[in-house]
């Protein structure tokens, strides 16, 4: 059964987040708003141990559990639509790993429209190498929510080329993983989920692609080989846009031999398990205890 606190989730988000990308128009206002810093907060600074440094002209943020050593590492590659930086939501999530011991390196690419996915992959590439010079990549985890966690696929579609290895497993909270959104169902999704609109994703999309074919596989990883990725764990609820296209990702991947674990919650919203709500509670606490062990 959805909590009341998801369902008011729900109404709240139609009310105050769901117009702002429902036309071309707002999607490109949007789009081009000034960017909000994702640096980190000073609450997670004390509570843990925190640095900051340029990677390939980006930031790079660590969070480190504070006065002992870090057990398991993890690659962090927040949301947003590719227009938006680090929310609230995502530190929580990220404290929360580093209080189960996980060290967590946050890489701050950069976002639509001023740049691209060709400036992401090569920061991600080095965010990814310099982890690995500390950490044996057994105890990696990349990790993504919504955008990031499409970027996040993407990225491990190309380690082979780097001749990196892949990390222990991915975790994709919500992912989106086709910039094109042409799936019929799509539109049946977007008439459920309270917060997305098709038309304000493909616009952010066009920024972030800035030209190329947004079905390439570096922009839209649905379309990019699945052999050989590490194991995967999926959460999406049933209330998101981008359901079908995870639905989809799960055939596919069960086709060409990936393992994935997928969790549907019935009647939760896009990126559900970054809510604090009973849902995303039971999902945040499973992600952090699945990263940790």
């Amino acid at each position: 059964m959805t909590s009341l606190q998801m369902r008011a989730v729900a109404a709240i988000l139609r009310l105050t987040r769901k117009p702002g990308m429902a036309t071309v128009e707002r999607a490109h206002r949007r789009i081009a708003a000034r960017k909000r810093p994702s640096a980190p907060p000073a609450a997670l600074r004390r509570r843990h141990s925190v640095s900051s440094r340029q990677v390939e002209g980006f930031p790079c943020h660590t969070v480190a559990p504070k006065g002992r050593p870090a057990a398991r590492g993890a690659v962090y590659i927040h949301g947003g639509s590719y227009i938006n930086g680090m929310a609230p939501q995502h530190w929580t999530l990220v404290s929360r790993l580093a209080d189960a011991g996980v060290r967590v390196d946050v890489p701050d690419y950069g976002l639509a429209p001023g740049h691209t996915y060709r400036e992401a992959y090569p920061f991600l590439t080095t965010v990814y190498r310099r982890l690995l010079d500390e950490m044996d990549p057994a105890t990696v985890t990349i990790a993504g929510d919504s955008a990031g966690a499409g970027l996040a696929l993407g990225f491990a579609q190309t380690l082979e080329d780097h001749g990196l290895p892949q990390p222990r497993g991915l975790v994709l909270i919500s992912p989106w993983l086709d910039l094109t959104l042409g799936d019929p169902a799509v539109a049946a999704a977007e008439a459920r989920d309270p917060w997305l609109t098709r038309i304000g994703l493909v616009e952010a999309g066009r920024a972030w692609a800035d030209g190329d074919d947004p079905a390439a596989p570096r922009l839209s990883p649905m379309n990019g080989r699945l052999t050989g990725i590490a194991p995967t764990q999926v959460y999406v609820g049933t209330r998101d846009l981008l359901y079908p296209d995870v639905l989809r990702f799960q055939k596919r991947a069960a086709a060409e031999g990936l393992q994935v674990e997928l969790t549907v919650r019935d009647g939760a919203v896009h990126v559900y398990p970054l809510i604090p709500v009973p849902e995303g509670r039971a999902a945040s606490r499973v992600i952090v205890r699945d990263v940790a062990s």
